[in-house]
């Protein structure tokens, strides 16, 4: 099954319906948006493009965007989405990398890319999409594809070195999708999708079924995400839908009460990306309400691990109520969970690495024949992500496993460190690493940043932490930063902290 298919039908079944908008501004109905599609798809064709080639798209979040990536689908083609925010030599790694036949690109981008070193054609859609694609003959139909053919190259963010080509098939996108359906949230053609986040990760994969559904597509005019006007968009549309980082959670609950906005409008938000403190998230539901549901997953099981429900999220009254909220929830519907120790399988509440198998799961990476073997074993997904699972079906989240500290033999997880932190008033954001100990092999180190106009106390911290947590966990130093170093997903980069040590 080609996944382009959910386009074509929306397109049959609701050609009048709006499909894309700029702001408030409808740029195009399902119709048109299936004609560009088919358009852009015949000029791939035009120009050698075959069957299985590779097209990366490097833009900013547009329709155009969306064009593309359905008109390589029509062409049955691999897209490659790299983030904008990316480093043209970064993206031209990752474009040489997949060997893409085409690069389609925005913002002017196409001279930064050859300028890279970028091999094969470079598409700025933005200046020639009149004069380029107008002219070509637009296919009548999709190319076949198997379910187990590529459709989706996502390369991971390569904080621990250069990133790996996740290889995503029509089956698993169609998975994925349906899971959402099932685990997440539901959606109809009344509903709306705002890409406030970059389309090349979560906000992305999620269009899909917005499209199966024929709801709309909302492009935000000021680039970036900007909460003011994310706040403004939701209350015009209303029954918003949004996938965000917890970060931008965190952004959008502050931008909403200090200008005393309750989120009107917004219906969903589904969170993921990144650890979600719970004073943060507390601190969203008690303004929002109920409109936040967690997801788990990675590059290589997309968005398609767990999901904690907007119930859950919320809840107050069950006494586990802390422990669910500090949860990724229970597993989604088309894959298998197991939590993996030194000796076997664990038992409930037993911590070990998550693993996954299932219609979601990759069947490897990209030409790289030994992380694929390291990575998949016996058709499990080792995650390297150490948790549990609760009798209730739980799974708690505890830290990648790369990051867990160990000190005199006892292990010390960074979030449980972190969430007794980010409970002081005076730290906005803070992140716990291991520095190595002679004596100890590592010691915990806290990078914090202060709230605006707050001063850091060290006793202060020192005593906070050791009326929640062992002492052996407590800070033995506190190091003070502006802000912290992260990747253009969002995502905290331990990696650079450690260099600072």
């Amino acid at each position: 099954m080609n996944i382009v298919s959910w386009l074509t039908r929306r397109a049959e079944q609701s050609p009048n319906a709006p499909a894309l908008f700029v702001g408030r501004a409808c740029v195009s109905d399902y119709a048109e948006f299936d004609r560009r599609a088919r358009v852009i798809a015949g000029w791939m064709i035009s120009v050698g493009t075959k069957s299985g080639d590779r097209v990366a798209i490097f833009m900013e979040n547009a329709p155009e965007y969306l064009y593309v990536q359905y008109a390589a689908w029509y062409a049955g083609t691999v897209i490659v989405p790299i983030n904008a925010k990316l480093h043209p030599k970064e993206a031209a790694w990752i474009i040489e990398n997949s060997e893409a036949a085409l690069t389609f690109t925005n913002a002017s981008k196409d001279d930064l890319l050859i300028g890279a070193g970028v091999v094969g054609q470079v598409v700025d859609v933005g200046d020639k999409r009149g004069n380029l694609f107008d002219d070509a003959k637009p296919v009548t139909t999709h190319v076949h594809r198997k379910p187990t053919d590529l459709a989706w190259l996502f390369y991971t963010s390569g904080t621990t070195g250069q990133p790996k080509g996740v290889m995503i098939t029509h089956r698993m996108l169609v998975s994925m999708s349906l899971n959402y359906i099932s685990d997440v949230d539901v959606v109809s053609d009344a509903d709306s999708a705002l890409y406030a986040a970059p389309l090349s990760h979560g906000a992305g994969l999620y269009n899909m079924v917005h499209v199966l559904k024929g709801a709309q597509h909302i492009f935000p005019a000021v680039p970036g995400f900007d909460p003011a006007d994310v706040l403004e968009l939701t209350e015009y549309f209303g029954a918003v839908h949004m996938f965000a980082a917890p970060t931008m959670v965190k952004r959008l609950t502050r931008q909403a009460i200090e200008a005393a906005q309750i989120g009107k409008g917004l219906r969903t938000i589904v969170y993921a990306g990144g650890p979600m403190y719970q004073a943060d998230i507390i601190e969203a539901v008690d303004h929002f309400g109920d409109i936040f549901v967690q997801i788990y997953g990675q590059g290589e099981c997309p968005m398609g691990i767990t999901a904690l429900s907007r119930f859950d999220v919320s809840d107050r009254t069950h006494p586990n109520w802390q422990a669910r909220l500090g949860s990724v929830g229970r597993v989604q519907s088309s894959v298998e969970v197991q939590i993996k120790g030194a000796d076997g399988l664990c038992d409930r509440d037993q911590v070990g690495e998550i693993i996954v198998r299932g219609d979601t799961v990759m069947p490897g990476y990209w030409r790289n024949e030994a992380a694929s073997a390291q990575t998949i074993i016996d058709g499990w997904l080792m995650t390297g992500d150490m948790g549990s699972i609760d009798a209730d079906g739980y799974v708690t989240l505890v830290d990648r496993s790369k990051d867990v500290i160990i000190s005199g033999g006892s292990n010390i997880y960074p979030r449980e460190v972190e969430e007794v932190l980010l409970t002081h008033e005076t730290i906005s954001e803070v992140s716990v690493v291991g520095r190595a100990h002679p004596e100890w092999g590592d010691e915990v180190v806290a990078f914090v940043v202060p709230i605006a106009g707050s001063s850091i106390d060290m006793e202060a911290l020192d005593t906070h932490c050791l009326s929640q947590i062992a002492r052996f966990k407590r800070p033995k130093e506190y190091i003070v930063l502006s802000e912290l170093p992260k990747n253009n997903y969002g995502k905290v980069l331990k990696t650079e902290l450690r260099k600072l040590l």
